[in-house]
């Protein structure tokens, strides 16, 4: 079972996905942008004034997702996916036509439909929005945009999956619960 909570930042996903990674003891693929802006010692703003260095770090991301995923052979939860990526990169930087045309992709959204994997799209909402330290100040308008983006991604590849969202983590879990029940544990 591959587990993914996709949605704009500053949502709760990351909170789902350790819930997710601790109850049902899967593997947990943190934020790779998280990983790669450490890595290089970036600042969040130097990404939105050089696009040099933003469209460098958006290949970075999207490398690392790929190369996470593949160090587990069928379970894992991840914080994020390619799909987020592509959103950011369609946001942030000139090489989303270029990540779309990697040979990577169209398998990746092709296995995003098996009936093992589950992608949980954690919404926006005012009461769930938390400040993480690592992203720029929160901006509401901003995180529909990229809200909306990920919600045309998934139409436009017509992928099933499950929103979330409630505003209480007992609520999410609940459905998060109920949503992975649809898999035999073993």
């Amino acid at each position: 079972m591959k587990v993914y909570f996709i949605g704009a930042h500053s949502t709760g996903k990351t909170t789902c996905a350790r819930y997710v990674s601790q109850k049902y003891q899967l593997p947990m693929i943190s934020e790779t942008a998280r990983m790669v802006l450490s890595e290089q010692e970036l600042q969040i703003d130097s990404l939105r004034y050089d696009l040099d260095v933003v469209d460098k770090y958006q290949r970075q991301v999207f490398n690392r997702q790929l190369t996470e995923e593949q160090k587990y052979t069928s379970s894992f939860v991840s914080d994020r996916s390619i799909l987020d990526i592509l959103v950011y990169s369609a946001q942030h930087s000139r090489i989303l036509p270029e990540l779309l045309a990697r040979p990577e992709t169209s398998p990746y959204i092709a296995d995003l439909k098996l009936p093992e994997v589950f992608i949980l799209f954690v919404r926006p909402s005012k009461g769930t929005l938390t400040q993480d330290g690592v992203r720029e100040s929160i901006n509401w308008n901003g995180i529909i945009a990229i809200d909306a983006q990920i919600k045309f991604l998934l139409e436009m590849f017509e992928l099933k999956y499950f929103q979330v969202d409630a505003e209480s983590m007992q609520e999410r879990t609940r459905l998060i619960d109920s949503v992975l029940s649809l898999y035999s544990f073993k």
